[in-house]
């Protein structure tokens, strides 16, 4: 699924090192501010920050999972390499399966983040 001007998105786990340029450029894209992470729409897809530190990765994605349209997509944004915060990949990978998603793709998405799709296992 790719994110369109249709698409609602939910972000969770925002906080003030968050790539404010990214949040912007996706907001531009989606025509429409990001669905606050207490509101409990359906949505396309969900935005996940997510640093070493935070909670368990496998509940977070979990949390993350209860307002997700079973085609839908989690879009989890770790800090990259070097950053404080960093999630190493084989963090990400052990914690997928255990809340039902699969690992389908992982870029740098800017200076300081990376993002790593996930979708429901029988989505792939």
């Amino acid at each position: 699924m790719h994110l369109s001007a249709d698409s609602l998105v939910q972000e969770i786990g925002a906080d003030d090192d968050v790539d404010d340029s990214l949040r912007d450029g996706l907001e531009e894209l989606l025509d429409e501010p990001l669905i606050d992470e207490d509101e409990q729409e359906v949505v396309d897809a969900v935005l996940l920050w997510f640093r070493e530190g935070d909670d368990d990765l496998t509940d977070s994605l979990m949390d993350a999972l209860t307002t997700l349209d079973e085609n839908g997509a989690v879009w989890l944004l770790t800090p990259r390499k070097g950053r404080d915060g960093y999630v190493a990949p084989v963090e990400i990978q052990d914690a997928a399966p255990n809340a039902g998603l699969h690992v389908t793709t992982s870029a740098g998405v800017s200076e300081n983040w990376a993002a790593s799709r996930l979708v429901h296992r029988k989505s792939f």
